[in-house]
Parts: structure tokens; sequence; C-alpha cells
């Protein structure tokens, strides 16, 4: 299956680059090109990609919000990755709080962005899980008290939680809990019912703004 890509940046070569190195993959293919942030929630609105590459700090509107539009108003909205020079950015946290599944550093190189694309689009892995870990560990935004969603957890869906917070892959899970993969999967579509999250980048953010990940309020 061919993934198609929405490319979004407002530098006019990080676009070309970008398009040349995914394009030179015979499962990737950019169908789109965008250099604002409205402009990208247009494209993707009307191509309807799976995967989007999305430049943060982007006139007319950021990429933040661009995330936020894409997401309120598709029945099924691609994947969204945000691209970044820095990645311990509270414009990055902002951005996967929004709802973006991960990020990649413009510096990374091609078979890396390559393999980021097809991970975030096919994958139960966490993307990137020691740099998400801390980011949510750095820019947490802390509930004062417990949210309700923390009590409506069973203890196996608390345990899963937590091991997606450290990365851990379905399989993986299924191996340290000495049960199936159905089992985890219904688990984790269970914590992303109850957290109101999208994935399980969202589902980590959750996690330790909730306190689960320093048992703030076991």
């Amino acid at each position: 299956m061919t993934i198609r890509i929405v490319v979004a940046d407002d530098e006019f070569m990080v676009r070309t680059a970008l398009r040349a190195i995914l394009s030179a993959e015979p499962d990737l293919e950019v169908v789109g090109e965008a250099a604002t942030g409205a402009e990208a929630v247009s494209v993707v609105r009307e191509l309807t990609p799976d995967v989007v590459l999305m430049d943060v700090r982007m006139p007319e509107t950021d990429g933040i919000r661009a995330t936020e539009q894409i997401l309120a108003t598709l029945a099924e909205p691609p994947r969204i990755v945000v691209v970044t020079t820095f990645e311990n950015d509270s414009y990055v946290y902002d951005a996967l709080r929004a709802g973006a599944a991960g990020f990649l550093l413009k510096r990374s190189d091609a078979d890396t962005l390559a393999q980021t694309v097809r991970l975030v689009a096919r994958s139960d892995t966490l993307l990137f899980p020691a740099a998400v870990r801390t980011l949510a560990a750095e820019h947490a935004r802390a509930y004062p008290a417990p949210p309700p969603w923390v009590a409506r957890l069973t203890g196996r869906e608390s345990e899963v939680l937590r091991l997606m917070a450290g990365g851990l892959t379905n399989a993986e899970i299924a191996e340290r809990m000495a049960v199936g993969p159905a089992t985890v999967k219904s688990h984790v579509a269970a914590v992303l019912a109850k957290t109101g999250t999208r994935d399980r980048t969202q589902a980590v953010i959750a996690a330790y703004e909730a306190g689960l990940m320093n048992s703030r309020f076991s």
C-alpha cells in the first residue's frame, strides 16, 4: 500500500527536500504541499492523505492550530507528525497535546524520515518513546487533582497505560503481562476511550499530566 503524504512548511527548500527524499521511496508518495497552516488545513481536507508532515511555526495559522483544525473537522483524519528544529520545545509539546502523533527533527537523515512515516502510518508503536517521555515529563500541565477518568480505569488498564507510556508495543505488553495480543488490544482501546485520547501519544501525555507516571495520585 502506498502511503500518501502532505508536506506543510513555510520554507520552500525544506518542502522540496522532503518531497525529494520521500518520493525516492517506492511505497511513499507526496500528494500535496502547503506553505502556511491555513493552506495545510485546506490541502489536507481536499486530498485526505495518510500522513502530514507539519512544521510548527508557520504564518497565518501555526502548526498547532492547523493540527487541531484537521483533527476536529475530518471524520478519518491523517496521522500528523510535527517536523521541528528543536525537540525539547514547548511548541512541539503543544502540537502533541493538540493531537500530533509524534515529531521528527529537521536534521534527521533520509532513512529516519522514511521509516518515521511508515511507522506512524502503520504501527501501534509510540513514535520515539524516550523523546516523548522527556517532553511530557518537562512540559506536562499537572492537574491539581486526579482527572475523573483515572478512577474509571481498571487495574489492568492502568498497567497497560503505564506500559504504553514506557514505549512498549502491544506485543511487548502482551508478553510482559502474560496475556494474548487481542486482550492487550482490547485494553488499549478501553484506555483510549476512557482517557478521551486519540492515540498512544495523547494517552502518554494524559498519563503524565494525571500524575500516573510518578504515582502522584496513587
